[in-house]
């Protein structure tokens, strides 16, 4: 009984990560299609694509009033902002997604003795929206300066001779 019921529950899920699939696939081509404009001093339109990549710059006719510096501003924020709101689209898109993938059972719980790793995945920072030259990013790059250090490690020890790698004659 206990095998028809496991096989039973793999077959539910296996069926639940083909549904997700088919759910993936769908949100990669919507998002694929997003896109978002933002308009500056009302005379700069940037809009971009899902990547946040800029697809298409418009200034207005009355755009000469504005210095060059003006006008370079006001792209960036153009950008900006386009961007911010393409990102915000999909994660509209990827919320059911989310849902989805959260009512799924973790590896941890099917296989036993499997540790739950999801905890350590390390979260992404922030991301700078300042110039490459700003006070904000030197200030960040000091303090991402100091070397990775890592407590869980077996140290290995190497023997002169022993590693040869593709030279080896073994082979």
């Amino acid at each position: 009984m206990t095998n028809e019921f496991a096989k039973a529950e793999m077959a539910a899920v296996l069926d639940e990560v083909q549904q997700q699939f088919r759910a993936i696939a769908k949100v990669q081509q919507q998002r694929a299609e997003l896109t978002a404009s933002a308009t500056v001093r009302k005379r700069i339109t940037v809009t971009v694509n899902a990547d946040g990549t800029i697809i298409e710059t418009k200034f207005a006719s009355d755009i000469d009033e504005l210095s060059y510096s003006e006008i370079a501003k006001a792209v960036t924020e153009a950008a900006q902002q386009a961007t911010a709101e393409v990102m915000r689209k999909a994660q509209v898109l990827m919320t059911p997604l989310h849902d989805r993938r959260a009512r799924l059972p973790k590896l941890s719980d099917l296989i036993e003795g499997m540790p739950d790793l999801s905890a350590e995945m390390p979260k992404a920072p922030k991301v700078s929206l300042a110039p490459p030259n700003a006070d904000e990013r030197r200030a960040a790059a000091d303090d991402d300066s100091a070397p990775m250090e890592f407590s869980n490690v077996e140290v290995v020890s190497r023997q002169p001779g022993a590693d040869r790698g593709v030279t080896d004659s073994s082979w």
